[in-house]
């Protein structure tokens, strides 16, 4: 295909895409994160087609790291293995490393050892020559910032990532975090991607500001906070919950009834919207324009084909916005999400 020939109709118009921070990279309002349901042995139908639903759909941005899974890893190789048969130059593909994912004192943490080991192995799970951005997952404090920022700094020089990115980083560590990068003459990340949602909302408090100001482009993961914002919960807990999972921010205690009446509270809210739950949450996050684009995660096809339709309605009243605050104000959740802490 050249560029003479008719665009795909992926292209359409449908999806739109922002410009992340002041980079020349833009992202697609919605992206795929692959945190959970593409772990596994070997890559599974129902993952090939959501990967490629996805792609179909104008959601160029598939989001990794080292650990996901289950096992560790799994999700990388079978991405990976999706992806070679899509046209990587209308890719972008990211992955981060930091969290625990071998034994021993080297397989998790910032240190310049596990960052650029964790990067090799990362490519070689996915059989990519380079990722379009690779994240520090999580700040160290046992490290030297400076530490992790060089280590990026080499994954760029390197030909082994195009942009670096940070993620879970509070207002303070990112500041200093890009304040170092511009001491050092390195290379500056162009993306923060926080947990963001409309039940964990410290971002609002300066990160959101800071990165604007600074050219960081911001991308939310967890907008759906782990399915609570969605239709999955408003009878009650289903079976085969995943509150086990590390990482995950959602516990079997915090869906009692109290949070489940905010839930059906805002489930109404988004029907006189004419949008599911997870539509208008994921709406809701993309309201805010210093929001590049929301990791939306999925384990059908039909949650992808339903959560593509969210981007046809991004506006919200003032009255929809009160009502909203009123509504969250309700729900029992840790104090610690909406701290950043």
């Amino acid at each position: 295909m050249t560029a003479a020939d008719p665009p795909p109709s992926r292209y359409d118009g449908r999806m739109p895409y922002r410009q992340c921070g002041k980079s020349g990279v833009k992202l697609p309002l919605l992206s795929l994160g692959c945190w959970h349901n593409f772990g596994g042995d070997t890559p599974s139908s129902e993952q090939t087609d959501m990967i490629k639903t996805s792609f179909d759909g104008g959601i160029t941005h598939f989001d990794l790291a080292n650990n996901y899974g289950p096992p560790y890893g799994s999700a990388e190789h079978n991405v990976g293995k999706i992806l070679k048969d899509l046209p990587r130059d209308e890719l972008l593909v990211s992955s981060k490393a930091g969290y625990d994912m071998w034994h021993g004192p080297y397989g998790q943490g910032g240190s310049r050892k596990h960052l650029l080991a964790s990067l090799d192995q990362s490519l070689k799970r996915t059989n990519l020559e380079y990722f379009d951005i690779f994240y520090s997952h999580c700040f160290d404090s046992n490290v030297p910032l400076e530490e992790t920022l060089t280590a990026l700094d080499t994954a760029v020089k390197q030909g082994k990532a195009l942009y670096v990115g940070i993620s879970s980083y509070s207002t303070k560590q990112t500041k200093e975090a890009v304040e170092a990068c511009k001491n050092l003459n390195l290379v500056v990340p162009i993306i923060h991607q926080p947990n963001y949602s409309m039940l964990n909302r410290w971002v609002e408090q300066d990160l959101l500001d800071l990165c604007g100001d600074q050219g960081l482009g911001v991308i939310a993961f967890c907008p759906l906070f782990q399915g609570l914002l969605s239709d999955k919960y408003l009878d009650g807990i289903p079976p085969n919950c995943r509150f086990s999972l590390p990482l995950s921010p959602l516990r079997k205690n915090e869906v009692n009834e109290q949070n489940l009446r905010v839930i059906r509270e805002l489930n109404n809210l988004a029907h006189a919207r004419e949008q599911t739950l997870a539509q208008m949450s994921l709406s809701w996050v993309l309201r805010h324009k210093g929001v590049s684009s929301a990791l939306m995660g999925a384990s059908s096809v039909e949650q992808i084909r339903e959560n593509l339709q969210a981007v046809k309605n991004l506006e919200f009243s003032q009255e929809e916005e009160m009502q909203i605050d009123r509504i969250v104000s309700k729900i029992n959740l840790p104090k610690s999400l909406w701290a950043g802490d």
